[in-house]
């Protein structure tokens, strides 16, 4: 929850950017949503205003566009705004880090300032059909020809709004015969790109966040790929240790606003409770100040300049369960939450807040690699087991 004692050393100036940042949201609210405004839509506008407040890449140095500062800054930024319930900072940080640390200095100094203004929107071109979880068996294939030029073939799937995007930081195969993480290489698409196709999925929740993106003899050229070949998988890890931290993307106050309404309730409850929910409700506040400690952490060894490693795959799974138990026990304490209220009156067959959370933490152990490839890596590349020391 917001001003939470992050205990690593802070910078004077964070208590007075809180307050800053305060203030400003106080003079700022979310704009209302457009009856037929599209949710991407709507959140670019905040991404705008954010921008324009100066709270957008706080963290990315002054000639890429950024404010200067360091990690605790825009995480503190990230807090506020899930303290409040208020859509996050826009998921871009990953993806600017990526480029900060293999983009050429042309690269950083092109796309970083539009992609922080929200002037270019991007998307990631990662999952595919058959290489989701598994990132490295990859099938998506930049093949080079004359003159440093690529032409790539290939499916990406779960591609979050790339129907509203103009670029995607696209993995593709450049070497076939090579180890299979040693031989992915990174570019930037635009997506009007001739070849390029995008097509939408519904999902559970109703919306169309996920697309998949269909590559056929797409034109690339060395100057959009960014670092050298094969330096794809690097780049990839980079960006997965921002996505899991849930201090960076906001989550933890978001949950910890839940986490204390279902206190309140238990509190209050004088005993109506069954005592096996009363005992889930424990369960999530364990796993939130688990994943408060482990967040902290991470940031913490970010902070040391420590690299991106396996670790990440303890943060996702350690996300993924506070997630997933969270909305779970809310519903049963919550159940007038199941629906919502429809404009004419009665029930909206759309579902109330916590419900689509339900929906979509039900892809939490899914998204981002799934929660028995992410035990996989723990168990071989931070426990070092055997397969006979596995069974």
């Amino acid at each position: 929850m917001s001003d939470l004692p992050l205990d690593f050393g802070d910078p004077a100036d964070l208590d007075r950017l809180r307050r800053d940042f305060r203030a400003w949201l106080a003079g700022h609210p979310l704009p209302a949503r457009g009856a037929d405004e599209p949710v991407p839509v709507h959140l670019h506008r905040w991404h705008r205003m954010l921008h324009c407040g100066g709270w957008v890449g706080l963290d990315v140095p002054l000639e890429y566009g950024g404010r200067g500062l360091t990690a605790l800054h825009q995480v503190a930024v990230s807090d506020e705004l899930g303290a409040r319930g208020a859509p996050g900072v826009p998921r871009i940080g990953y993806l600017a880090h990526a480029l900060l640390e293999f983009g050429s200095e042309e690269q950083r100094r092109r796309l970083l300032p539009r992609m922080l203004a929200g002037d270019d929107v991007w998307c990631q071109g990662f999952s595919e059909p058959g290489a989701g979880s598994d990132l490295a068996g990859l099938s998506t294939r930049a093949d080079r020809g004359e003159y440093g030029h690529y032409t790539v073939n290939g499916q990406k799937l779960w591609t979050s709004y790339a129907q509203y995007s103009d670029l995607c930081l696209l993995l593709a195969r450049t070497d076939v015969t090579g180890p299979a993480h040693a031989s992915i290489s990174a570019f930037v698409l635009p997506l009007d790109r001739p070849g390029v196709t995008v097509r939408p999925l519904r999902a559970a929740g109703g919306d169309d966040e996920f697309c998949a993106l269909f590559l056929d003899d797409v034109r690339l050229t060395e100057s959009d790929r960014v670092g050298a070949e094969g330096d794809g998988w690097a780049l990839a890890m980079t960006t997965v240790a921002y996505e899991r931290n849930a201090l960076d993307t906001g989550h933890l106050s978001k949950y910890g606003l839940l986490v204390e309404r279902l206190r309140r309730r238990a509190r209050e409850s004088r005993g109506s409770l069954p005592d096996g929910l009363l005992s889930d409700i424990g369960r999530c506040v364990v796993d939130y100040h688990v994943l408060v400690a482990h967040s902290r952490r991470r940031t913490a060894e970010r902070l040391a300049g420590q690299a991106a490693g396996p670790e990440s795959s303890v943060d996702k799974l350690l996300m993924t369960r506070a997630e997933q138990r969270l909305y779970e026990t809310a519903l049963k304490v919550f159940p007038e939450e199941l629906y919502e209220d429809s404009e004419e009156g009665g029930e909206s067959e759309e579902g109330g807040e916590i419900f689509k959370d339900y929906l979509y933490s039900r892809a939490a152990s899914v998204y981002g690699g799934t929660s028995q490839i992410q035990r996989n890596i723990i168990a071989k590349r931070l426990l070092r087991l055997t397969a006979d020391d596995r069974g």
